[in-house]
């Protein structure tokens, strides 16, 4: 599979959802992947990246950026609170906020940079223990604490489980931004980002599917 290819079907597959060509960015995961096949992406003209560890991130990005105008670096993985301004200096879009003590960090970094990433709040849909993210039932008073720090909150993210159907999933998260009144839903990666895209998907995050499969 090649960008163009999986660029082709998000435009498809925002066609068939009635939706505007444009109204989905593609994310692609470029977490463990050789510098050589990252900077192939970029010399086709992709600017939006995702990784899952900060330091990674700080081995490749910032080379990266010097070469090539216009990139823009998510995080995608977990966030402790020691790596947090090294994040918040680091990335453009920060996917994973998921709990009051990381909020409170990032405000008050925020307050001592005089900037901060734009902010998903990870919403834990299957209710799964090992898995980060607030839960569902949790998300309207978490959504408003982040509000009250004056963090950019710009929407919500989920990961379905492995074993249940994601459309499920993709519904309940939609249904949290829309009533929380967030425009942005991450959702969706290699594959069932088609799905994602037809439940209101506004970010989807795409990796082996672009790079193929990831190095061990």
């Amino acid at each position: 599979m090649s960008l163009q290819e999986i660029i082709s079907r998000v435009h498809k597959a925002e066609a068939t959802a009635g939706r505007a060509e444009g109204a989905v960015q593609l994310i692609a995961v470029s977490k463990r992947q050789p510098d050589a096949r990252v900077a192939e992406v970029l010399a086709q003209g992709h600017r939006v990246f995702g990784e899952n560890q900060v330091q990674e991130a700080a081995g490749k990005w910032p080379a990266f950026r010097a070469q090539y105008d216009g990139v823009e670096v998510h995080l995608l993985g977990p966030l402790q609170t020691n790596k947090a301004r090294q994040a918040m200096e680091l990335f453009d879009v920060i996917h994973s906020l998921d709990r009051p003590k990381l909020a409170k960090t990032l405000a008050r970094l925020r307050d001592e940079l005089g900037q901060c990433p734009k902010l998903f709040i990870q919403i834990n849909t299957g209710e799964e223990p090992q898995k980060a993210g607030v839960l569902p039932q949790d998300a309207d008073t978490f959504i408003a604490e982040c509000r009250a720090l004056e963090l950019p909150v710009i929407g919500v993210m989920c990961i379905p489980p492995v074993d249940e159907e994601p459309a499920l999933h993709f519904a309940l998260l939609a249904k949290i931004a829309a009533r929380n009144g967030l425009d942005g839903v991450s959702m969706g990666m290699s594959g069932d980002f088609e799905r994602a895209v037809a439940q209101g998907a506004t970010h989807v995050r795409v990796g082996s599917a672009i790079f193929g499969e990831r190095a061990s």
